[in-house]
């Protein structure tokens, strides 16, 4: 379906203009360089944390964010169908903790929508790749976006998709390949981060991306560009971007190599590997692939495309659409579920104890048994903990269980303790006490981190907001496009820009005009010799 600007890909970043409307997707990635007070992209990685987005005089959380770019799509969906949409499959990264995940959720239905699922990305990438008409096999999906790495081994056999193991790094993207371009023109120029503006960050992301997307298809580039008041110019060859990247190689390859330890499989039993994502456009992805497990890997055509096509397959398959043969998809628990404990051994240390180990396939039920730890204890605090670590500290609290025990001596009361995962996240928290026969259950589901009445406060906020009209869109993208090359430029082509801007706005001021779209098409045409000559 296309948004409004007739195309297939939107991008998510937002901007707000001083009149208060939103801009959705490239055009506001245009903006990033003239207006990054008013800019916002790449805040996927901040999900479900309290990071805030000051955009103008307003602070906005990533879901908030998020939740704009959905109902963006939202409209976009609804002008295509010609009904609406109420309902949607999304994909999140395999490696997306339970605090992400709900934090999506969030978002979703800030923008009016009901998440009739949340699938894993690699998982849709198997769907997309047509994984699901053969009979059986292995796979491993590496999936290097923007700002998630994920890796997920699935194996199919007699109509089932078994995901044998996940892992990833939801802190590593091609926007760390692009920070390494703009390390490598800093030092190279010995420039200081310290001296730039608000505009000189957005303009040295915005070259150092032109950059990083040259050296995908080129030996080498070149730029020739001013930030902080200095015009920088010369010459990046591919390699010296490469040797720079190898601590990000080095971080790919750890996820990669724990997810096939976790399968217990030999990288000779991979029937394929699939590479998606933009980033994984890049030479340096491929060549490791294939230094790793000595083959090519299966490249899709559209790596930017292929997890929405695979969440699509993913609601047919929930619909039970008649031209899809009907497929079993298992899923695995991608974190470790636990809870703390006191090790006797470590006096006055608690430690994770793990109930439900990551990767086990889902739906599953482990049960542990504890005991008191001191004297007289009469309740027992059961922490529902999600991670790795030894430390509960530093996993993610999903939630707390109290039960009350009889008093007696240390050790002498238990509980038995059952986790239930299933498919769709949620947990259910079973404890019996052994010596009374009581039980308590709690579910914790994939709901929400904010509460009902948080939600309904940040949902009216988001309804006053307006989306900028489906037919001003192009406009304003064209507008946003041009003052961003003015920013770049100097000289004469500047003052040809600019007279292109002014001639352009007065034409879609004039309501008598019935050439609108003539008029879109000679400026469009006029940016796109300027951009043509290496400006």
């Amino acid at each position: 379906m296309p948004n409004a600007l007739g195309e297939a890909l939107t991008p998510s970043a937002v901007s707000i203009f001083e009149d208060g409307e939103v801009l959705v997707g490239r055009a506001a990635i245009d903006r990033l360089v003239t207006h990054p007070d008013r800019t916002a992209a790449s805040f996927k990685r901040a999900m479900g944390s309290s990071q805030l987005f000051k955009l103008a005089s307003h602070s906005w959380r990533a879901e908030e964010l998020s939740a704009l770019v959905l109902k963006s799509l939202k409209h976009d969906a609804e002008a295509a169908l010609g009904e609406d949409v109420s309902e949607a499959i999304i994909s999140v990264p395999a490696y997306f903790n339970d605090t992400q995940r709900k934090a999506t959720i969030d978002a979703a239905r800030l923008a009016g929508l009901e998440v009739g699922r949340l699938i894993n990305e690699p998982t849709a990438a198997a769907l997309a790749h047509g994984l699901e008409h053969v009979e059986e096999g292995s796979f491993l999906i590496l999936d290097l976006g923007g700002g998630t790495f994920d890796v997920s081994l699935l194996h199919k056999f007699e109509g089932v998709m078994e995901i044998k193991a996940s892992a990833g790094d939801s802190q590593l993207g091609g926007d760390d390949f692009r920070e390494v371009v703009s390390d490598l023109l800093l030092e190279r120029h010995q420039l200081s981060r310290d001296r730039f503006t608000g505009k000189d960050k957005a303009r040295m992301r915005a070259e150092a991306e032109k950059l990083k997307r040259a050296l995908t298809d080129q030996l080498g580039a070149q730029y020739n560009f001013a930030v902080a008041g200095v015009t920088i110019n010369g010459d990046l060859a591919r390699a010296d971007f490469e040797d720079r990247c190898q601590s990000l190689i080095r971080r790919m390859k750890a996820p990669i190599q724990r997810a096939i330890r976790d399968a217990h499989i030999d990288i000779g039993q991979l029937d394929q590997v699939v590479l998606v994502g933009g980033a994984s456009r890049m030479p340096l992805v491929r060549n490791l692939v294939a230094r790793l497990f000595r083959r090519f890997p299966l490249l899709h055509p559209q790596p930017d495309h292929i997890i929405a096509l695979g969440t699509a397959v993913q609601a047919a398959l929930k619909a039970r659409d008649s031209s899809l043969e009907e497929i079993v998809m298992t899923d695995v628990c991608p974190f470790t579920l636990g809870t703390a404990v006191i090790d006797k051994r470590l006096p006055g240390e608690t430690v994770m104890s793990p109930i439900i180990e990551r990767n086990a396939i889902v739906p599953i039920s482990r049960e542990n048994r504890y005991y008191t730890a001191s004297e007289q204890q009469t309740q027992i605090v059961i922490e529902v903990l999600q991670g790795e670590s030894i430390r509960p500290s530093q996993n993610i609290l999903i939630g707390q269980v109290k039960v009350t025990v009889p008093p007696g001596p240390e050790g002498k009361e238990c509980v038995d303790v059952r986790y239930t995962y299933d498919v769709n996240g949620a947990l259910e928290v079973e404890i019996k006490v052994v010596s009374t026969g009581q039980v308590i259950r709690n579910v914790f589901r994939n709901q929400s981190n904010l509460t009902d009445q948080e939600l309904a406060k940040r949902f009216a906020d988001l309804s006053s907001i307006k989306i900028l009209p489906r037919d001003q869109h192009e406009n304003r993208a064209l507008l946003a496009r041009a003052e961003r090359l003015y920013a770049e430029v100097v000289g004469d082509t500047r003052e040809r820009i600019k007279d292109l801007i002014f001639w352009f706005e007065r034409c879609i001021e004039d309501q008598s005009r019935r050439d609108i779209k003539e008029v879109r098409h000679q400026f469009a045409a006029a940016l796109q010799q300027l951009e043509g000559d290496g400006f």
